[in-house]
């Protein structure tokens, strides 16, 4: 779970995921990845960290939603490894998704939470669903992506995709979306689960701001796959 300025929602999201999964009677670790704070949430997730023996907390200096996502993936202590938004979390995709990634016949290495999939409830305003309209068009037409999504909730089979997420270039907003192109070109299971999203809080980033950086980011990403498909 990426903590960036989380001071007013942290306590309450870690709370109702540590609670709900002890009610499912399964082991289970909760890591808060801290990432360039400046409102007390280092210190609030620490004081989580005491009240919870479940909850382990690391810290970035640097404020990077990949960075903190990639590091949760490369220091979980379990291989199925589920990640949330502190204002974006759903333990019924993670109990199953979970079960899918613990399947007997050939076991996905990612399970995306879908906003888009048939069956997803998208409740959040029409500029951002369009922004992700179109973000996945693009990744479709561009990487030949096969899901309808890849930023939001997924599980993971950390053995299947450790490997991968130390190749990853990007970080930022970048870095699932890159895990999940780099899962398909490699070959292995990604699937998707329909999900309900809504907005608990207004966005932090200008639409017009993400869409930009998106746009340029996909560009790079192309450019050094390309790279790397001709040096090998």
């Amino acid at each position: 779970m990426p903590a960036h300025n989380e001071a007013e929602l942290l306590d309450d999201s870690v709370t109702a995921v540590v609670e709900g999964l002890r009610g499912r009677g399964a082991s289970f670790e909760v890591l808060v990845v801290e990432n360039g704070s400046s409102d007390g949430t280092h210190a609030l997730a620490e004081q989580l960290g005491s009240r919870f023996d479940e909850v382990r907390v690391d810290s970035l200096s640097k404020a990077d939603y990949g960075a903190a996502l990639r590091r949760g993936l490369l220091t979980a202590h379990g291989d199925a490894v589920v990640n949330f938004d502190v204002d974006y979390y759903d333990l019924d995709f993670l109990t199953d998704a979970v079960a899918l990634l613990r399947s007997d016949s050939d076991p996905p290495a990612i399970v995306v939470g879908s906003k888009r999939a048939p069956g997803a409830d998208d409740q959040r305003s029409w500029p951002r669903r369009f922004v992700t309209w179109g973000f996945t068009s693009l990744l479709r037409v561009l990487f030949g992506l096969g899901v309808s999504d890849t930023h939001g909730m997924k599980a993971m089979r950390r053995s299947a995709v450790v490997g991968l997420a130390g190749e990853c270039r990007f970080d930022a907003d970048l870095f699932d979306t890159e895990l999940v192109i780099r899962s398909e070109h490699a070959g292995l299971t990604v699937t998707e689960i329909p999900v309900r999203v809504s907005e608990r809080r207004p966005s932090r980033t200008s639409i017009l701001g993400r869409a930009t950086r998106s746009l340029w980011g996909l560009a790079r990403l192309r450019a050094v796959l390309w790279r790397e498909r001709r040096g090998r």
